[in-house]
């Protein structure tokens, strides 16, 4: 369960988190990021979920948010991990965040794959993936954190694909790659919502059965909230071949 940029509405994650731990079976799992303007806010944020039952976590750096005077009592992620670990043991599971196509601010390769084992050593039992559309860039990353050590299961995050600008600008922005074969078959559509949603479906499903197929331990989607798309996906994924 996400929240706005700078934790801009924290308040109604908190609520829809606990009211879905509440009503349904389905397991939740909050973010938390650095936004948090104190160690205060940060415990009673917690111990709500803790008190509630809610015993996962994605935790992230974040964006801090705009306005906010001085810095908060945490800049990175592994130090917000840290903490967790020190002052509630192991009642969370923590998933983190990494780059299997390098962090935008990443100075190189190694510098990733560095800050990445900071964050296992500071306490994550997983992680998940920013979105790519190459697998091999996933298997790559895998290989690589087992040469160094890190070991916990690392889920591939995958974007449906519905709207080719959008995607094209959030790409920009995190510096996930869309290889160019993709691009040029997504531009080639133009306004034509409907052939753009039915190529991407094949992408992201042949792209999800290889991954699943190498060993990935599932898979993230990342819903934007739109459900249909992950329910297609879902089906695709699901449903004997003929």
């Amino acid at each position: 369960m996400t929240f706005g940029a700078g934790g801009s509405t924290l308040e109604a994650t908190r609520d829809a988190v606990e009211a879905l731990a509440a009503q349904t079976d389905v397991p939740v799992a909050p973010h938390i990021s650095c936004m948090a303007q104190s160690e205060d806010m940060l415990r009673r944020i917690l111990e709500g979920y803790r008190d509630r039952g809610i015993n996962r976590l994605v935790v992230l750096r974040g964006d801090r948010p705009e306005g906010l005077a001085g810095p908060g009592p945490f800049q990175y992620a592994n130090e917000l991990v840290g903490y967790i670990r020190r002052e509630f043991g192991n009642q969370f599971h923590i998933e983190v965040a990494c780059y299997p196509e390098f962090h935008p601010e990443s100075e190189s390769p190694q510098s990733e794959l560095f800050y990445f084992k900071q964050k296992v050593e500071a306490g994550a039992d997983g992680a998940v993936t920013q979105y790519f559309y190459n697998a091999d860039s996933y298997f790559r990353f895998r290989d690589e954190c087992c040469r160094i050590g890190v070991d916990i299961p690392i889920t591939p995050g995958i974007m449906p694909i519905t709207n080719y600008r959008q995607l094209a600008r959030f790409s920009d922005m995190c510096g996930a790659e869309i290889p160019q074969w993709i691009r040029r078959r997504l531009e080639g559509y133009g306004d034509d919502g409907a052939s753009i949603r039915a190529f991407g479906l094949d992408v992201v499903t042949q792209l999800c059965e290889r991954l699943l197929a190498g060993g990935a331990p599932g898979l993230h989607v990342y819903t934007l909230n739109r459900a249909n798309a992950s329910f297609l996906l879902w089906q695709r994924l699901t449903t004997p071949a003929q």
